[in-house]
């Protein structure tokens, strides 16, 4: 009776709305933002790159940088001018095993190499995204359904189940895709659209099963977990065990992308919804200075620092971990020790890491008060008791003509 009213409620309140379908945009590098932005970091931005809509070029380069395996390691701009000697060198680093799914890296290769042939007709370029669509699915780990860090594992967290940079939902958005033949993926052979349907099948099961419990309720999920024993794990020293927000996000976003969701998913989504709220620090905002001069560290150069502040009128402000018991924010430094308060991190840390940001707004703001409007969530629905009756009469009589 329930999901009958709410879709006669979306239906007769246009609480969903859909518009035509849109035209197939052009191949973009989106995708690749955080793969330019480590690049950067470490190698600055005077280098020589193609225009942004060279797609040719970009997925020329995709192709040279492409591993045997199909894989490609990551942080690497995809539209960097190459020299001779860069080339030669990339061309001998093909046989290299390693490859990274970290910082949306691999997925994304894929989305927009088919774009790509899907202008351009060139058999080379859907052949190297198939290529790399069999590596995602290789690498599906099997006591779960989310995917590892990095392969082989030079890192204690590499081979984990891991949430952290959407290499899990990031792989799941994309097989999903390819499973519905949605564009650019409308050629995928259907044994190929099976398999990613399973996958995301398995998938899913995953991140229901990881959903972390406080006190019986639902809230968010770790950075990572063991493969074995699915129990939390940290990732790097810093990133301490917890219920990490921007990567809650990341997979509540893709649960809602679910279509016809099932009450497990839903209750999945409102409860990690629910944590984000209570979760919400009040009164606190976050301030950036200027240094008085550029700071050089291992990974990034600084010339900016950040501190918390007291401000009553702020936004709501959410802090990156939180602890999986009590809830508590969690801050650490490169040693691993957590520390009690912002001030005490490193300013290497503090100018070179995200700890706290408006992660959840949008979701919790926009996007997940019309997702609740459409799928059967009717209490969210303002109705008149008189719409209520209309809607309850219609609903039986459906019932009466179609009881299955």
């Amino acid at each position: 009776m329930k999901r009958r009213l709410c879709l006669i409620a979306a239906l007769a309140l246009s609480a969903c709305v859909t518009g035509p379908v849109a035209t197939p945009s052009a191949p973009s590098l989106s995708g690749f933002g955080d793969a330019i932005h480590h690049w950067q970091n470490r190698n600055g931005k005077a280098y020589a790159r193609h225009a942004d809509d060279d797609v040719t070029a970009i997925a020329d380069n995709l192709l040279l940088l492409q591993r045997d395996n199909g894989g490609w390691i990551e942080n690497r701009d995809p539209a960097r001018i190459l020299t001779p000697e860069e080339k030669a060198t990339v061309l001998k680093e093909k046989s290299d095993p390693a490859f990274s799914f970290d910082n949306r890296n691999i997925y994304t290769q894929v989305d927009y190499l088919m774009a790509v042939y899907e202008r351009t007709q060139k058999a080379a370029y859907r052949d190297a995204a198939l290529r790399g669509l069999d590596l995602i699915l290789s690498q599906q780990i099997k006591t779960c359904g989310g995917w590892p860090h990095s392969v082989p594992a030079k890192s204690s967290f590499h081979d984990k189940i891991t949430m952290a940079d959407e290499v899990t939902s990031g792989n799941l958005h994309l097989l999903r895709r390819i499973s519905t033949g949605e564009y650019p993926f409308d050629s995928v052979n259907k044994y190929l659209r099976k398999q990613a349907a399973s996958a995301v099948a398995a998938g899913d099961a995953c991140l229901l099963r990881l959903q972390i419990r406080q006190n019986g309720q639902l809230t968010g999920w770790a950075g990572q977990y063991d493969p074995v024993t699915l129990q939390p794990v940290k990732g790097r020293s810093f990133e301490l065990v917890s219920i990490v927000s921007q990567e809650s996000v990341e997979n509540t976003r893709y649960l809602m992308s679910i279509p016809n969701p099932s009450p497990e998913v839903i209750a999945a989504v409102d409860g990690a919804v629910a944590w984000m709220k209570r979760s919400a620090i009040r009164g606190k905002r976050l301030e950036t200075f200027a240094l008085p001069a550029p700071v050089k560290y291992d990974y990034h150069t600084a010339t900016i620092d950040n501190r918390l502040v007291d401000d009553p009128s702020a936004p709501p402000l959410w802090a990156r971990f939180y602890d999986i018991i009590d809830n508590s924010v969690i801050l650490a430094n490169r040693d691993g020790v957590r520390v009690a308060t912002y001030a005490d991190i490193h300013p290497e840390r503090r100018s070179g890491y995200g700890w706290y940001g408006q992660w959840p707004k949008e979701l919790i703001t926009e996007l997940y008060p019309m997702w609740s409007k459409c799928h059967c969530r009717i209490e969210t629905i303002p109705l008149t008791p008189e719409q209520k009756k209309t809607l309850e009469k219609i609903a039986k009589d459906m019932k009466s003509r179609n009881p299955n």
